[in-house]
C-alpha cells in the first residue's frame, strides 16, 4: 500500500508540473507561462477534437482532426487514446542570421498515440507543443502492418473561431501570393472575387479559402495569426471558410496531373499547423514560434553568406529603361502588352557601374538580371523547357570578367536564375550551374519561377513543386549556395534547419508599384503585410525607392509612400539581404542615402516599440555585436503622431542620434519627398514625439559615443 500511495503522489506531483491531466478521453496541457490551455479529446464516436483556452476564456472551440485518402478508409471516428505521454521542452539556439542573435525554444509537448478500435486498427500519433505564444501540432503515421503508402486527397484539420474577427487576408491561391491583403470580418471573406489580377496569368483559386499566415483581432483585442511550420514534402496548406459556422478547414494545393494532393510512403509526419497567439500586435512580431518548430541547423556553419544590402539593375527593367533580353524587346510590360525599353541591361561596362556604386555605399553585393540567353522565350510561351540555360552569358556580358572585378572591389555578385516555371529544366543543370557559381566565388543566388508551372497540372504550391524548392535549397547548400526564392513557396521556417534560405519573395512587392494597372500597392499595404506575410519569414522586398513619382519613366504609376517610410522599411521590414533598387543617380549626393550606407541588415535583438494590424509600426533593431541601433516607423494613407521610448537602450550610456523624419508638408501622393534630418543626443530615459504624414514614416540611426 505504501509503494503504491508513493507511485500516486509521484504522478499527481508530475501532473502539476506539467499542466497535463489526465480524464477518460480527454488531455489537457498548460503553456509554460500557464496563459494557454490545450484539450485534446475524443467525441463520443470516437473522433480527435481539440480546443485551445487563453487566461480560461476559449479561443478555439472543438475542432475535429482528420484525412480522406484514394486507398485507405478516412481518419474520422472509432479512434482510441493507447498512451498520453508529456514533456518540458526549455533551451535555446543561435540564429546564424536573423532577427536576433539567441532564440529561446520553451514549450510543453503532448504526445497522444491513437489507435482505430475496428479493423483495419491503424495507428496514428498527435503531437502538440504548446508555447507561451501560441500552439504547433502535427499527425504522425508510423509504418505499420498493411498500410504502405497514403494518397491523401483532403486533410481535414480544423479551427473553429469563437467570433466573428477582425482578419486580414490574402486569396488561397494555389500559385501566387501576389495579392493585396483584404480587410474584413470572417463572415465576409470572399476569396473568388478576389481572384482577378490583370497582372499575373496563374492564378488558381478553386474555392474560397485563403493563404496562411491569416492574422486576425478579436473583438477583445487578442490576436491570433494561423500559419504552418515545417512544409517538407507535403503540399501547402490553404484555410476553406465556413461563413456560417465560423470555421476554417485545411484544403490542401493539389495536382491536377496526379489527380490527389499528397503521396507519401510511411513512415510519415505533417508539417505543423500553427496558431501564433499575442495579446497585442507586436507580440505576433516578436513570436519564434514558426522557426522553433523547425528541426536544428542541418548545415553547421555557413561563414561563406554574409547579410548584406545589394544594389543591382532589377528596378530600371521594371521602369521600362532596360530590358532582360538583348533583343531589346521584352521587359515587363510585355505581361501587358506594352514594350518599351531599348536597352539590355545585363552588359559588362554596366555591372562595373554597379559594383563601383556598390563598394564606395557601403553596399555588399551586386545582382544582375538578364545576364544569360534566353530571354526572348521566356514568357507567353506554352513551351518553355529548355529555353534558359544557367550557364552561358549573352555576348555584351563576360561573366567572369564582372565577377572578378566584383571581388577586387570586395563586394559579392549575386547570380539570377529565372526558370520560366519549368523547374525540370533548371534541375537538369542545378549542378552545373551551381558548380560554376562556386568557382566563381558566388554564393547568393536569385532564383524566379514566372508563369504557370510545366508539366501542367502542377502548381506553384503543391506536394510536387515543394519537393523541388527543397532540392535547389539542398543543392545549393552542397555548392555553398544560399537561395532568395521568387515566385516561391510560402516560409515556413525552414530557415533554422537550412539557412542558406535566406530570403524570398511570397508577396505582392515593390515592382507593383512600377507598372500594375490598379494603382500599385496602398499605403495600407505595408502595415499590414508586417502582421502578415512577414509572420513567416524574411521578405525581399526592395525598400528605398527615392524617385517616388518614377518620372520621367512611369508617369501613370508611383511608389505610394514618402520618402521618408522607404528609409524606415530597411529597419521594418526585415530580410538579411535588402536591395538599394533605385538608378543610381537618385541616390548620388543625396543626404537621405545616408541612412541606407550605414543601417545593418543583421541584428542581435529586435523590440516591436508599436503597432496595430494594418495601420502603423515601429521596430527597434540592434546591429549584431554592436552598440549601434536602428529604428523604424510606418503608417498608413493616415498621418499621426508616435510617442517614441528609448528604454531599449543600455543605462548609462549616451547616444548620438540621426533622425530622418517626413517634412512638416510631406504626404504620399501630394509630397511624397518632403523629409528633414534632425541629430540629437538621446539616453535611456529619453522620449520622443515624432510626426508620420499620411504614408508616411521615419528612421532613427543610433550610436553609442
Amino acid at each position: 500500500m505504501k509503494r503504491t500511495a508513493q507511485f500516486v503522489l509521484v504522478a499527481m506531483v508530475l501532473v502539476i508540473m506539467t499542466g497535463c491531466i489526465m480524464e477518460g478521453n480527454k488531455e489537457k496541457i498548460n503553456s509554460p507561462n500557464g496563459k494557454l490551455l490545450l484539450e485534446f479529446m475524443l467525441s463520443g464516436k470516437g473522433e480527435p477534437t481539440y480546443r485551445l483556452h487563453h487566461k480560461g476564456e476559449m479561443i478555439i472551440d472543438t475542432s475535429f482532426l482528420g484525412f480522406d485518402f484514394k486507398n485507405a478508409p478516412s481518419v474520422k471516428d472509432g479512434w482510441e487514446i493507447l498512451t498520453a505521454r508529456e514533456s518540458i521542452h526549455d533551451d535555446s539556439w543561435e540564429m546564424p542570421w536573423g532577427e536576433q542573435k539567441i532564440v529561446r525554444n520553451n514549450y510543453n509537448e503532448l504526445v497522444i498515440e491513437l489507435k482505430e478500435t475496428e479493423a483495419p486498427h491503424r495507428v496514428m500519433t498527435m503531437t502538440f507543443r504548446l508555447y507561451n505564444d501560441g500552439l504547433g501540432f502535427r499527425y504522425i503515421f508510423p509504418e505499420q502492418e498493411n498500410w504502405e503508402e497514403a494518397l491523401i486527397m483532403d486533410e481535414n484539420t480544423q479551427f473553429n473561431l469563437t467570433g466573428d474577427h477582425q482578419c486580414w487576408w490574402i486569396p488561397g491561391d494555389w500559385d501566387i501570393y501576389e495579392h493585396l491583403y483584404n480587410t474584413t470580418k470572417f463572415t465576409e471573406i470572399d476569396a473568388i472575387s478576389k481572384r482577378s489580377n490583370d497582372n499575373l496569368a496563374q492564378t488558381h483559386i478553386p474555392e474560397n479559402a485563403v493563404n496562411t499566415p491569416v492574422t486576425m483581432r478579436t473583438d477583445k483585442g487578442l490576436h491570433l495569426s494561423f500559419h504552418e511550420a515545417d512544409l517538407t514534402d507535403y503540399a501547402g496548406m490553404t484555410l476553406k471558410i465556413n461563413k456560417e459556422k465560423l470555421i476554417m478547414q485545411s484544403e490542401l494545393v493539389g495536382s491536377e496531373r496526379l489527380g490527389y494532393k499528397v503521396k507519401h510512403s510511411l513512415p510519415f509526419k505533417t508539417p505543423w499547423r500553427t496558431i501564433q497567439v499575442s495579446e497585442d500586435a507586436g507580440g505576433l512580431i516578436e513570436s519564434k514560434l514558426i522557426v522553433n518548430l523547425n528541426e536544428p541547423n542541418k548545415l553547421g556553419d555557413i561563414d561563406w553568406f554574409e547579410p548584406m544590402k545589394y544594389a543591382g539593375i532589377w528596378w530600371e527593367m521594371h521602369l521600362g529603361k532596360s530590358t532582360w533580353d538583348m533583343g531589346a524587346t521584352q521587359d515587363m510590360n510585355t505581361v501587358t502588352g506594352k514594350k518599351t525599353s531599348t536597352t539590355h541591361g545585363a552588359t559588362t561596362e554596366h555591372a562595373k557601374e554597379l559594383i563601383d556604386f556598390a563598394a564606395a555605399n557601403n553596399i555588399g553585393g551586386v545582382l544582375v538580371e538578364g545576364w544569360n540567353t534566353g530571354w526572348e522565350h521566356w514568357i507567353g510561351f506554352e513551351d518553355r523547357e529548355g529555353v534558359f540555360d544557367f550557364v552561358t552569358p549573352y555576348p555584351d556580358y563576360d561573366l567572369k570578367e564582372v565577377a572578378n572585378y566584383a571581388s577586387k572591389k570586395g563586394a559579392q555578385l549575386i547570380m539570377h536564375h529565372e526558370t520560366s516555371a519549368a523547374p525540370r529544366t533548371y534541375e537538369q543543370q542545378l549542378d552545373t550551374a551551381y558548380q560554376l557559381m562556386e568557382e566563381l566565388g558566388i554564393h547568393v543566388v536569385k532564383t524566379g519561377y514566372v508563369g504557370q508551372i510545366i508539366p501542367k497540372g502542377e502548381f506553384h504550391h503543391g506536394q510536387w513543386m515543394v519537393n523541388h524548392y527543397r532540392k535547389v535549397l539542398e543543392t545549393g547548400a552542397e555548392y555553398k549556395v544560399a537561395i532568395n526564392a521568387h515566385e516561391p513557396i510560402k516560409a515556413t521556417g525552414i530557415r533554422r534547419t537550412y539557412p542558406n534560405a535566406i530570403s524570398r519573395e511570397g508577396l505582392r512587392g515593390q515592382e507593383f508599384n512600377a507598372w500594375a494597372s490598379d494603382g500599385g500597392n496602398p499605403p495600407e499595404h505595408l502595415p499590414i503585410v508586417a502582421f502578415t506575410r512577414m509572420l513567416s519569414g524574411p521578405i525581399d522586398y526592395t525598400p528605398g525607392i527615392f524617385n517616388i513619382k518614377l518620372n520621367p519613366y512611369k508617369k501613370d504609376n508611383q511608389v505610394n509612400t514618402t520618402l521618408a517610410q522607404q528609409l524606415a522599411l530597411y529597419v521594418v521590414i526585415y530580410s538579411p539581404i535588402q536591395m538599394v533598387p533605385d538608378l543610381m543617380e537618385n541616390y548620388k549626393g543625396h543626404p537621405a542615402f545616408q541612412f541606407i550606407r550605414e543601417v545593418a541588415v543583421d541584428w542581435e535583438t529586435s523590440k516591436v516599440l508599436n503597432g496595430e494590424v494594418g495601420d502603423f509600426v515601429t521596430i527597434a533593431r540592434q546591429a549584431r555585436d554592436t552598440e549601434k541601433w536602428f529604428v523604424g516607423g510606418i503608417t498608413d494613407e493616415n498621418a499621426r503622431d508616435m510617442k517614441i521610448a528609448f528604454d531599449f537602450l543600455k543605462e548609462g550610456k549616451t547616444y548620438k542620434a540621426t533622425l530622418y523624419k517626413d517634412g512638416p508638408d510631406a504626404h504620399w501622393d501630394n509630397n511624397p519627398t518632403d523629409y528633414t534630418i534632425e541629430e540629437m543626443e538621446i539616453d535611456h530615459n529619453s522620449k520622443l514625439n515624432i510626426h508620420l504624414a499620411a504614408g508616411g514614416g521615419f528612421a532613427m540611426s543610433i550610436m553609442a559615443e
